[in-house]
């Protein structure tokens, strides 16, 4: 039975009438509902926030859903987002800061068909390959710039192709490679009929080219507010333990996910699938950004050709403050 949206204090509302309730705190997620956003479900089912007094909002995502905007416009007291798009925003003037970091990992990754003959990075020129914009196609300019290969579809360079958030331009035979995430759009591909042995993945890990994804932001400003400094270390507390539950128990969380997907889009092999490939991105985490992951993502947005989505080293985007509070 799908469960309809609702916040922790409202749970233990249910459970008695003389209940107090938690102080509101609304978290935007980047995408929908889904084994990706696993550990946040997880803390507001299993009552983590509520042990920690807070009432939770979970607010899913979509592709006309900007995390960023939503937060910039009071909807949100917190946003997950990729640092790349943060790091954008807070150099256009949008004061950003990540205040924990989940993942430790990135998941994305450059699939190809085999019968392309695409065997290594340097079959790429001459190719079309699908890219995600939208702040997504900067780890791959910057790749391709340490590559030596233009993007502008010029001899010895790659046509790039605006991908959707779909796998079609591989299926349809529109473009030889694709972007996927681990935990996705790879698995589309297999379901749509394509065998793995027939297909060749490139992870940007790999490459020494990944960005961080899937942090915690909020705005500069408000964590001056020592009520609101409060509330997100309670907050980041619960949200990593709903992660390390996620990690150990990854089928029973794809199981809490799918409650909470209204739309009823999801299903149950996908989404189990999916936590089992979150759950390596998260593994070895406790929430703290790691200065020297943060620094390789502001290298190679920086690297990021003739157009980077940084100019120049971002100062004060990201605090250890919270993270130093909750985990101690």
């Amino acid at each position: 039975m799908k469960k309809l949206l609702m916040s922790a204090a409202a749970a233990l509302g249910l459970a008695g009438a003389g209940a107090q309730a938690g102080e509101d705190l609304t978290l935007q997620l980047k995408w929908v509902t889904q084994a990706q956003f696993a550990g946040y479900y997880v803390a507001l089912e299993k009552g983590f926030y509520e042990e920690e007094g807070l009432d939770v909002t979970i607010k899913p995502g979509g592709p006309d859903i900007a995390p960023t905007q939503v937060l910039a416009g009071g909807g949100a007291d917190v946003v997950i987002d990729w640092m790349p798009s943060a790091l954008a925003a807070r150099e256009k003037g949008l004061p950003l800061v990540n205040i924990a970091q989940p993942f430790k990992r990135s998941g994305m990754m450059l699939t190809c068909r085999a019968d392309t003959g695409i065997k290594s990075p340097a079959d790429f020129p001459g190719k079309t390959l699908g890219v995600w914009f939208f702040g997504n196609e900067y780890p791959f300019l910057s790749w391709m710039s340490q590559l030596g290969i233009p993007t502008d579809g010029s001899e010895g360079g790659v046509t790039v192709l605006k991908q959707g958030f779909n796998v079609d331009p591989l299926l349809q035979g529109q473009a030889d490679c694709i972007s996927t995430m681990t935990y996705n759009e790879y698995w589309q591909v297999i379901d749509a009929g394509i065998a793995p042995e027939d297909l060749v993945t490139f992870k940007y890990e790999d490459q020494g080219v990944a960005t961080l994804e899937d942090g915690l932001y909020v705005l500069e400003d408000r964590l001056s507010d020592p009520a609101f400094e409060d509330q997100l270390v309670r907050f980041v507390r619960a949200s990593m333990k709903g992660w390390k539950w996620a990690e150990e128990n990854p089928d029973e969380a794809a199981m809490i996910v799918l409650e909470y997907d209204e739309t009823g889009a999801q299903t149950e092999k996908h989404q189990k699938r999916m936590m089992g490939e979150i759950a390596k991105l998260t593994a070895g985490s406790d929430g703290t950004l790691d200065p020297a992951d943060y620094q390789r993502t502001v290298d190679i947005l920086l690297a990021g050709g003739s157009d980077p989505v940084i100019t120049k080293e971002p100062e004060g985007a990201w605090t250890h403050a919270i993270t130093d509070k909750a985990l101690k």
